[in-house]
């Protein structure tokens, strides 16, 4: 053992004092302490017979750490002489003064540690705090810490660092006993600062109740995490699928008013929203809804009902929009008058809020009316963008400066004018939808590339504005290589029937492209002669084989046409069979006159009437002249006559024949 000459010695016996009988039985460690110490006297009697000189030293001699347990031996006898408690005293707070920063800390961390740690024989110190002795052990705190106030704020921010970290392990021997995983409820609760924090103040002021004046900070945290019920909340939200960061956020939104999460959430579920969406609504609806009462969401719920939002919807509309749930009631009125003024009746109105919810309530009425009046640039009336934004609310998601703006330098690069783009807008909105840098420009680029020339493109995209909506790599390139491999188009002509004929390109090869060519294959025509007949009429491939079937059959069989026509005129299945060919052909077999099919199809009914006139006096003249005998020269007027004929013809046809849309392209529709 060591011996200690610098301190003051102290000879002290524990057996002769009176008092020792009343130390309480958690004091008795340290008594077999000082009982240690009296072996010690006892072995060393030998030493002392043999060396009288050493008997005076180790009388006086006194172990360092048996300071400490004299102390506190002396606190508790009943009649202490208060000099010897007050060297005694002052010897412990010289010891302290030279206790290091580390050693300080560490018996802050003794004094406030939950779970208790392992102990060893002769220790001085009390290692937990659940020991009955524990304050009279450690040395008091604020003798340790009187050195400065820096060192205090440092020690004093230590303390709190510890308290929290104690109440953790209280909140998670909570969760564990609520059946909850340890690696569940670790994620969730280090996500919880707030509410561990709202835990230490509740437990510090429930030390001012008097059912809890005597308690443990331990026992004050762990009986207000039972009475908050929050690990029965937790594991109700788990049942109702919300995520561990949800339930952390929504619980931390409270501040405490748990209780309001549940109703809320049990609020939601009455609308019908279902799923992991109930922690979406909860959360992105803000703290607002969770101090908003149930009759002030039942409002507005019933005013979004009375104006074409059908109860069905409203669970899905308050997923993909709860913004809604924040907002006043004077707010969602505004919102909705906003678009109800731009013509929406209730039920254009409902089927918006539907399509796009968060167009009535994630954007600012500022942003939307800016969005209004650029729409409005287009040449588009009020009621017209109210059309449009109930046709493709989704609209009003895209920015101004971002998304709209560069498109519509695109468009105008390509040639297109703001009447263009209004046709565009009208017809396919969703063109204005799409990002013009992944999207719009390989198409574009791409049509290039296949020889549609430059000025085209702009006309191509105004006829048909749902191209730049078609996927490049499995709608438009697998067309057009179908069309240069199975339909006989050359590869010179694929630009010319891309720009005549864009719809070809969302038509399905499997559907209706293949079906078509293998059709008009087997009536003879040569797959050369095919392409070339695409190429002069490429809407030939999207017309229905029941509309193609029965014209060919009047063709052949009535008219007695041979295939050469048909191959030199593929617009002939373009007319309605009922409504011109059969009345034409009537016409022509009455006046026995006999026309190619370019000339008896093309043109209105006086332009016909015209010819057929024309022909007859042809033909009165020309048997005039047979019976007249000058056959040779009537035969030599005639023919003339049929050459200019057919000059006019072709000139009137090159001038109104694929200009003119008569009644039988009414079957595309029928694609």
């Amino acid at each position: 053992m060591l011996s200690s000459p610098h301190h003051n010695h102290v000879s002290f016996h524990v057996s002769p004092h009176p008092r020792l009988r009343h130390i309480s039985n958690s004091n008795l460690r340290f008594a077999s302490i000082s009982g240690c110490s009296h072996n010690h006297h006892q072995h060393d009697e030998t030493p002392q017979n043999q060396h009288p000189e050493t008997t005076t030293t180790l009388k006086h001699t006194f172990r360092n750490h048996n300071a400490k347990s004299t102390a506190f031996l002396l606190r508790n006898l009943a009649n202490p002489d208060e000099r010897f408690i007050g060297e005694v005293q002052h010897q412990g707070l010289e010891e302290d003064r030279w206790i290091s920063k580390e050693d300080k800390a560490k018996i802050l961390e003794m004094s406030l540690v939950r779970k208790r740690t392992p102990q060893f024989p002769g220790s001085v110190y009390v290692q937990s705090p659940s020991d009955a002795d524990v304050g009279s052990s450690l040395p008091p705190l604020r003798r340790l810490f009187d050195d400065g106030v820096g060192d205090d704020e440092e020690m004093l921010m230590k303390a709190l660092e510890i308290r929290r970290n104690v109440t953790v392990e209280i909140f998670k021997e909570a969760m564990r006993k609520g059946k909850f995983g340890i690696t569940y409820y670790s994620n969730l609760i280090a996500r919880l600062p707030e509410f561990v924090d709202y835990i230490m103040i509740k437990a510090a002021i429930m030390k001012q109740l008097p059912e809890h004046s005597q308690s443990s900070y331990n026992v004050r945290a762990r009986t207000f995490i039972d009475d908050s019920n929050v690990v029965p909340l937790i594991r109700w939200l788990k049942h109702n699928s919300l995520s561990y960061p949800q339930i952390a956020k929504l619980i931390c939104l409270s501040r405490g008013n748990l209780e309001a999460i549940r109703d809320r959430a049990e609020w939601l579920k009455s609308i019908h929203v279902k799923g992991s969406f109930l922690g979406v609504a909860l959360i992105r609806a803000g703290d607002n809804i969770l101090e908003r009462s149930t009759e002030e969401l039942d409002e507005i719920v019933d005013f979004l009902e009375s104006n074409g939002v059908s109860r069905q919807w409203m669970g899905y509309v308050m997923s993909r929009c709860p913004q809604l749930l924040s907002y006043s009631m004077e707010e969602v009125k505004y919102r909705v008058q906003f678009f109800l003024e731009m013509g929406l009746n209730g039920k254009d109105f409902g089927t918006m809020v539907f399509d796009y919810p968060r167009v009535l309530g994630y954007f600012s009425m500022e942003e939307m009316k800016q969005k209004v009046a650029y729409l409005m640039e287009f040449g588009l009336s009020n009621e017209d963008v109210g059309k449009l934004l109930a046709f493709k609310p989704q609209l009003m998601g895209c920015s101004i400066e971002e998304k709209w703006k560069p498109l519509v330098k695109y468009l105008y690069y390509l040639g297109i004018s703001r009447e263009g783009m209004r046709r565009i807008l009208t017809i396919k909105p969703m063109v204005f939808l799409l990002d013009l840098e992944s999207t719009i420009v390989p198409k574009v680029q791409f049509l290039r590339d296949v020889g549609v020339q430059q000025d085209a493109i702009g006309n191509m995209l105004t006829k048909f504005p749902p191209l730049l909506t078609y996927s490049l790599y499995k709608k438009i390139r697998p067309v057009v290589i179908f069309l240069l491999t199975k339909a006989g188009v050359t590869q010179r002509n694929i630009g010319k029937v891309i720009a005549l004929g864009p719809e070809l390109l969302g038509c399905s090869i499997a559907r209706k492209l293949d079906i078509n060519v293998k059709y008009f294959l087997s009536l003879g025509i040569p797959l050369r002669s095919l392409g070339e007949m695409i190429a002069d009429f490429p809407m030939l491939l999207r017309y229905n084989i029941d509309v193609l079937r029965p014209k060919y059959r009047y063709l052949r069989r009535t008219m007695v046409r041979p295939l050469r026509d048909l191959i030199e005129f593929p617009r002939f299945f373009s007319y309605s069979l009922d409504g011109k060919i059969m009345p034409r052909h009537k016409i022509l077999v009455e006046h026995r006159v006999n026309f190619k099919l370019r000339y008896m199809l093309a043109g209105t009914d006086e332009d016909f009437a015209q010819r057929v006139q024309a022909a007859v006096a042809r033909r009165q003249k020309f048997e005039e002249g047979v019976l007249g005998g000058h056959p040779s020269d009537s035969q030599g007027s005639g023919y003339m006559e049929s050459v200019d004929y057919s000059s006019d013809s072709q000139s009137d046809e090159c001038l109104n024949g694929r200009t003119q849309l008569n009644e039988s392209e009414n079957g595309i529709l029928r694609d």
